[in-house]
């Protein structure tokens, strides 16, 4: 009897690793990835110019291309909320909750199984190598509190660990698993050039805007200045682009760093005020948040320092409404002096 496993494919390598060291015990293998939202690296590498030269793929679904297999793609935006919100383990050095997240996914794909009639599950992770989701004292941890216990296999350091049920039973042997550990990657990059894997994501790579500073920091402060810390797909999205610069607590300008990124957020200027300067070249700039009349000369001024007529005496600023209604203001661009460092989110 053919046993049958499923694997969490990330789109790294460690992943792709593991998955193919139980393939090649004669399991049938297929992955699954979990979409939470905050890991979506080749969306912003089509979008930015200076990301022109790297891969615009969906990295897990192109490891699952090259190793033949079948993958499961499965929204989990709604339930990853209380994840991100209310992690029980805390959070990494930024707004990553490591522990819990990699708990959830786990007991997710332990759903799964039970409902696929699949026979174990399959991760790429290593003792070591994350300082807070891979430890020796909290792997366990993972299994206990995801409920998948035993059933939870890790190819490549498997000869580290308990041996699981899929070992006991025979399912698989130990022999053809691996011992890796710590951070160093040598041993997975070994590995991969015996398999002939010579295209891969970065070996110490990962896809999670929430383990980037500057990602967390725009994050924190959204919840900080909205009445609650909920959260849609279209936010975690326009996190991801512009300048993002707050004057004054009720509002924020969300400034377009370059051509790709304003292609990307004329797709949302339905959905908020924005402006542009009409007499010089100039960024696209949406508001987010409540800012009054009295606010508009400070939003338009701001506007015009960020194109080509800020050193002008006078841009010419057009304000866009949600409804199609405009005004155009004629302002002098903020001086650098003027504008604080603080403003920048």
């Amino acid at each position: 009897m053919q046993r049958k496993a499923i694997s969490l494919i990330s789109g790294g390598l460690d992943s792709m690793l593991a998955t193919k060291a139980i393939m090649d015990q004669g399991v049938h293998v297929e992955g699954i990835n979990f979409f939470t939202g905050f890991c979506v690296e080749g969306h912003t590498h089509a979008i930015r110019k200076k990301d022109q030269n790297k891969p615009r793929r969906n990295n897990a679904l192109w490891v699952a291309e090259q190793l033949g297999i079948k993958m499961h793609i499965v929204d989990v935006i709604e339930e990853y909320k209380d994840v991100l919100l209310n992690p029980k383990h805390g959070y990494g050095s930024n707004m990553n909750p490591c522990l819990d997240c990699k708990g959830f996914m786990v007991r997710k794909a332990y759903e799964w199984i039970q409902e696929h009639g699949f026979d174990f599950i399959i991760t790429g992770e290593v003792v070591g190598q994350r300082p807070m989701s891979q430890r020796r004292d909290t792997m366990p941890v993972i299994q206990r509190e995801s409920g998948a216990g035993d059933l939870l296999v890790r190819p490549l350091s498997a000869q580290n660990l308990p041996e699981t049920l899929p070992e006991r039973e025979g399912w698989i042997s130990r022999e053809g698993l691996y011992g890796f550990s710590g951070r160093g990657r040598k041993p997975q990059i070994a590995l991969a050039a015996e398999y002939g894997f010579v295209d891969y994501a970065q070996p110490a790579g990962g896809c999670c805007f929430l383990t980037d500073k500057a990602y967390s920091d725009k994050l924190v402060d959204m919840w900080q200045h909205r009445s609650d810390r909920d959260y849609e797909l279209d936010d975690i999205m326009m996190l991801k682009v512009g300048r993002h610069i707050r004057p004054r607590p009720h509002f924020k300008l969300i400034v377009a760093r370059e051509e790709g990124e304003a292609k990307f957020m004329e797709g949302y200027r339905r959905q908020f005020r924005n402006l542009h300067a009409i007499s010089h070249t100039g960024p696209l700039v949406l508001i987010d948040g409540e800012a009054t009349d009295d606010d508009l000369e400070l939003v338009a001024r701001i506007c015009a320092r960020f194109g080509q007529g800020k050193e002008a005496e006078q841009v010419e600023v057009q304000i866009n409404e949600i409804d199609g209604s405009s005004q155009t203001l004629k302002v002098e661009p903020i001086h650098p002096d003027d504008f604080p460092e603080e403003w920048y989110v």
